[in-house]
C-alpha cells in the first residue's frame, strides 16, 4: 500500500499567472525564489502527507470516532482521528506513517484488537491523530501542541489576522475555534492552499483538519470560507515567527517527526507482521505478536527472530498463524520467514526498549523544586512532559539537555504549574523506529 503524492507538489505549487485561468499559490503570495519553498508551504505539504494517504481496513474491527467500526475493504483517505495520549500513539510523533501502514494490513494488529474508546478522552483506534497533533505536524513541532496554543494570548509569535476574511488568509495559517467551557475542547484546521484569480482576488481556499473519523479536506470559495470563519467564534490567526511560537518545541534536532520518511512509499510485509505493525519499538518485556500471514501463498518452514545480527531463536512452523514472544533484551530485532523453497521473505524491523521514571513519594508542590528521576535503555530520553488534569492550558514539555539525560534527573522549574490536582508525569524516548511514553500520576498541591 502506496501513499498517494504523485500529484502532491503539484497541487501545492505556485502556477503561473495567467489572464484566465486562478492562480493557486503558497504563502506570500509565491514571491519566494524558484525552486525554493518557504516554512508555510513545507507545513502545507507535511499536513498533506496525513490527510491524502489511501488505506483499507482489512477487518471490520477497527472503532471509528465516529461510532461503530470503519467498514472492512473500503478505502479510506486520511489518518484516523483518536486522541491516543498515552494509551496508544500519535501516528507522525510516536509512530512513522509506515507503521501504521503495515498495522492496517495485519488482522491481528493493535488497530483492530484494541479499543481505546472510553479509556482515553475522545479516543478510539489505538493509532491516531486530533487536530492540535496533526497542525503541529504539519508546523514542525517536536511533540503535538494542545490546540489553544493556537489561540489568543497563549503564545509569542502567533497573531490574530487583522482582517478576518478569505482575501487575507494566506498559506500556513490556523483556524481556530475556542472552547465554549473551561473544560471543554477547542479546534485548529489549517490552510493549504489559496487560489486567485488574474487580477489577485482569492477564488477558492482549503483547509486541512483532523476531525471524526478521519482527517478532512475541504475546498471553500472565498464566500464559504467567510461563512466558515463567522461561525462558532471562529478566528485566523497567522504564526508571525515560528521559531518564536514553538520555543524549544521543535522538530528539527529530533528524529520525528520524519516528514521525509513520512512521504515515502511504504513496502508493507506480505508475510509477516507484528501486532504493532513494523518498524516500531516495544517496551522491555512487552509481547511481540508475530503474524505470519503467507499472503502469496508461498509456503513457510520457519520464523526467525535476530537481535544485532545473532540468530534469538527460529520456530519451526508449517502455516500461517500467530506466535507470541517476550524479550527482556534490549536491543534492535528483526524477524523473516523461510518459506517451503528456503528463500527468506522480508523482514520485519523492531526494537525492544526500556523506560524508567520515578517522582517523589507522596505529595509534591505546584511551586516545582522538586525532582523527577529517569533511566533508558536502547532509546533517549527526549521529553519529561507536565500534564495537569486541572488546568486546561497546564501541559508542559520539557525538553531534556545533555547534561540532563547523563544525570538522569530534572529538577521541575518554579513557577511553571499554577493550580494544584493530579499531575501526570510522561517520560518520552526515542528510537529510530519511534517513540515510547511511560506515565506517572502524582497528587499535586499548593
Amino acid at each position: 500500500m502506496n501513499l498517494s503524492l504523485t500529484t502532491l507538489a503539484a497541487s501545492l505549487a505556485t502556477f503561473t499567472v495567467c489572464s484566465t485561468a486562478p492562480t493557486r499559490l503558497g504563502a506570500d503570495d509565491g514571491k519566494a525564489e524558484p525552486g525554493s519553498k518557504n516554512w508555510q508551504q513545507n507545513a502545507a505539504e507535511h499536513a498533506r502527507i496525513l490527510s491524502q494517504v489511501k488505506w483499507t481496513p482489512v477487518a471490520a474491527t477497527m472503532p471509528n470516532r465516529k461510532g461503530g467500526f470503519f467498514e472492512a475493504g473500503k478505502e479510506l483517505t486520511g489518518v484516523p482521528y483518536s486522541s491516543v495520549r498515552s494509551e496508544g500513539r500519535y501516528i507522525g510523533f510516536d509512530i512513522g506513517l509506515r507503521t501504521f501502514l503495515a498495522a492496517v494490513e495485519n488482522p491481528h494488529s493493535v488497530l483492530y484488537t484494541e479499543n481505546l474508546t472510553g479509556k482515553v478522552s475522545n479516543a478510539a483506534a489505538y493509532y491516531g491523530s486530533v487536530c492540535s497533533a496533526y497542525t503541529s505536524y504539519a508546523l514542525g513541532c517536536g511533540i503535538w501542541e494542545v490546540s489553544r496554543r493556537y489561540g489568543p494570548q497563549v503564545s509569542d509569535g502567533i497573531q490574530r489576522v487583522e482582517a478576518q476574511s478569505a482575501e487575507a488568509a494566506q498559506v500556513g495559517d490556523v483556524i481556530y475555534t475556542p472552547h465554549a467551557t473551561e473544560t471543554s475542547g477547542s479546534h485548529v484546521e489549517i490552510v493549504t492552499a489559496v487560489t486567485k484569480d488574474a487580477q489577485g482576488h482569492v477564488v477558492s481556499l482549503r483547509v486541512d483538519e483532523s476531525r471524526p473519523p478521519t482527517t478532512q479536506t475541504t475546498e471553500r470559495s472565498a464566500v464559504n470560507f467567510n461563512a466558515h470563519l463567522a461561525s462558532r467564534d471562529k478566528q485566523l490567526f497567522r504564526i508571525t515567527d515560528r521559531d518564536a511560537w514553538r520555543g524549544t518545541n521543535r522538530a528539527e534536532p529530533l528524529l520525528f517527526p520524519n516528514h521525509e520518511a513520512d512521504a515515502a512509499p511504504a513496502m508493507i510485509n506480505r508475510t509477516l507482521l507484528l501486532d504493532l505493525g513494523d518498524w516500531v519499538p516495544y517496551q522491555k518485556g512487552q509481547p511481540v505478536k508475530f503474524n505470519v500471514m503467507d499472503r502469496d501463498q508461498r509456503g513457510v518452514k520457519s520464523l526467525v527472530i535476530r537481535r544485532d545480527e545473532q540468530t534469538v531463536e527460529e520456530i519451526a512452523i508449517n502455516g500461517p498463524g500467530v506466535h507470541e514472544r517476550s524479550f527482556d533484551t534490549c536491543g534492535d530485532y528483526m524477524a523473516h520467514v523461510v518459506h517451503a523453497d528456503g528463500s527468506m521473505s522480508q523482514a520485519c524491523e523492531f526494537a525492544v526498549c526500556d523506560l524508567k521514571l520515578k517522582l517523589p513519594e507522596g505529595e509534591v508542590t505546584m511551586n516545582g523544586g522538586w525532582e523527577a528521576r529517569f533511566r533508558a535503555e536502547n532509546m533517549k530520553p527526549i521529553v519529561i512532559y507536565l500534564w495537569n488534569t486541572a488546568d486546561s492550558y497546564g501541559r508542559h514539555p520539557i525538553f531534556l539537555t545533555e547534561e540532563q539525560r547523563r544525570s538522569g534527573a530534572i529538577t521541575i522549574p518554579t513557577g511553571l504549574l499554577k493550580k494544584p490536582g493530579t499531575l501526570q508525569v510522561w517520560l518520552i524516548g526515542e528510537h529510530k523506529l519511534g517513540r515510547l511514553k511511560l506515565r506517572k500520576d502524582v497528587p499535586m498541591i499548593q
